[in-house]
């Protein structure tokens, strides 16, 4: 499918190109070129069981699902966001890689197939509990070409078993800690050198609590954990701070408690943070933190977005009385925190997932990926634009940006990064039910899920370009450049996601022959800023 193209002058001015965007772009860390000398060459789309590139890049696999990592521990499964810190920031080519695992395939990890009608053992829930939270990888650049550093000390793992506290000030369900980290989807870099990893999809490992009756709630097709552990609901939802160096984790209660796809975080002149995180379900909302205090993702205030308004509303027990007449104090609130966010007026978004800010204008990016339930198939990126710039503000405007759909060729995005010199990456996620299903024919023009390019200049500023697919029932998640800009992280999860038995699977990404299909990390390489 060639390349389609918005408006040029509309996405200039969302750029913010002119006198205006050169002195912003003046305090980002930007590669600043004259001009593109080459262009990208975009691919069509495919339903093949490959990872396929265009021309001028090429891939590498670091690390796939039950590689070693020490003499202990090995790389778990389903892969998705990654963020790099360097061990010395003087030496950007050394660091740490953190990878989420999301969620385990059983069929894959323990050999339990639903369709089978039996119970699910001990002993395979407790596989499956090893497989989820993230890895620590040492990562080392050498010879042009980036690798995991074997038997490093500092490769460590975080699973279903590791025991975190939480940071708060009085116990979560009765417990100052969980046990576990669990849907860990997408995730953040705070500026003091930690990694954010967040809690997405939790109600399917351990169940939900009904508000009113206090009963558990569990679902049809989760994992079945709460079968053998029981683990209060209350414990999962959160976003999770992770000390590479250390291994020490926190659970963040001030950041409140819901699907989390992601943890974007902004720093502020005087040393205060702002975090920005949606809530992965259809008609949940878009929120921010404000901390009052330097470096604190535990004192502050939690706010959600209305965008009739173009408000940030304050979910503050202390101060909404709403909010009193529905939950005894703030740790309530924050439990509840969707039914706290629509009491207050928070705005129903579509699916509302993975959040960055463009380093030439400043303004806040945030991919919808779709809605079923509204009809909206394809979804589409919002564009959020603070009052005079500050992120800290009460007050923004919202318009949209990218619209998914036939015309753009491309749905349901996802995950976004943006290179060195400006240019907005983004990856799609559409489900394994409907790819390449002729029930759902919204979906036959995109194929396989795809990796994306949206340029900031020349003659293709403007086009999304389509620079990757996928393997068959695969989706791209945590796209990460390397400081250098000249490599691109990128997972591959969940590949043969549709499998119809174990037998009979139907990818054999990566290795290919009769093997089942591992959910890896690779690394392209080529020039991303064209």
């Amino acid at each position: 499918m060639p390349a389609r193209t918005l408006p040029r002058r509309a996405f200039l001015e969302f750029l913010g190109i002119g006198i205006a965007s050169v002195l912003v772009a003046q305090c980002f860390p930007l590669k600043q070129k004259k001009e593109p000398k080459i262009s990208w060459k975009p691919i069509p789309p495919s339903d093949l069981d490959r990872l396929e590139l265009a021309v001028g890049y090429r891939y590498e696999l670091l690390i796939r699902w039950n590689d070693p990592i020490s003499a202990y521990d090995h790389f778990g499964f389903n892969n998705d966001f990654m963020a790099f810190i360097p061990l010395d920031r003087n030496q950007l080519n050394d660091g740490f890689l953190w990878v989420n695992h999301e969620y385990p395939d059983a069929r894959f990890i323990s050999g339990y197939f639903r369709q089978n009608d039996t119970k699910k053992t001990r002993e395979q829930v407790d596989k499956e509990l090893y497989e989820v939270g993230g890895t620590v990888l040492r990562v080392r650049l050498e010879h042009h070409k980036w690798h995991v550093v074997k038997d490093d000390p500092l490769n460590r793992r975080l699973h279903g078993l590791t025991e975190i506290p939480f940071n708060w000030n009085e116990p979560i369900a009765g417990s100052r800690s969980a046990i576990g980290t669990v849907g860990n989807c997408a995730g953040g870099v705070t500026p003091w050198g930690t990694f954010l990893t967040c809690e997405e999809n939790y109600d399917l490992f351990y169940g939900e609590r009904d508000f009113e009756s206090g009963k558990r709630i569990t679902y049809d097709g989760d994992f079945e954990w709460h079968q053998y552990y029981d683990y209060p609901p209350e414990h999962y939802g959160w976003v999770v701070e992770v000390d590479p160096r250390t291994g020490a984790a926190q659970k963040h209660v001030a950041l409140g408690r819901c699907a989390h796809e992601c943890a974007t975080v902004k720093e502020l002149p005087d040393g205060r943070v702002v975090v920005y995180t949606g809530d992965d379900a259809n008609d949940q909302c878009l929120y921010k933190f404000i901390s009052s205090t330097p470096s604190s993702l535990s004192e502050g205030v939690l706010y959600v977005a209305n965008l009739d308004e173009g408000r940030w509303i304050p979910i503050d027990h202390a101060q909404q009385a709403l909010l009193q007449k529905h939950f005894r104090n703030q740790t309530e609130t924050l439990i509840r925190l969707r039914e706290a966010a629509h009491l207050l007026g928070g705005t129903s978004l579509d699916r509302p997932e993975d959040i960055d800010i463009n380093p030439v204008n400043g303004d806040v990016l945030v991919t919808l990926t779709n809605n079923l339930s509204r009809g909206n198939y394809t979804g589409s990126i919002l564009k959020i634009i603070e009052k005079d710039g500050k992120y800290d503000a009460l007050e923004f405007r919202s318009e949209t940006f990218l619209t998914g759909g036939p015309e753009t060729g491309f749905a349901c995005p996802d995950n976004m990064a943006f290179d060195p010199a400006g240019n907005l990456w983004f990856t799609s996620d559409i489900s394994g039910a409907v790819m390449n299903n002729e029930d759902y024919p919204q979906y036959l023009p995109f194929k396989n899920n795809s990796l994306f390019v949206v340029p900031i200049k020349g003659d293709q500023a403007g086009q999304v370009i389509r620079i990757a697919n996928a393997p068959t029932g695969a989706e791209f998640t945590g796209p990460l450049f390397s400081p250098d800009g000249k490599s691109l992280f990128l997972s591959v999860q969940h590949p043969g996601e549709n499998t119809p038995s174990p037998d009979q699977v139907n990818s054999h990404w990566p290795d290919g022959g009769n093997s089942i299909p591992k959910p890896a990390v690779v690394v392209i390489y080529g020039d991303f800023t064209v």
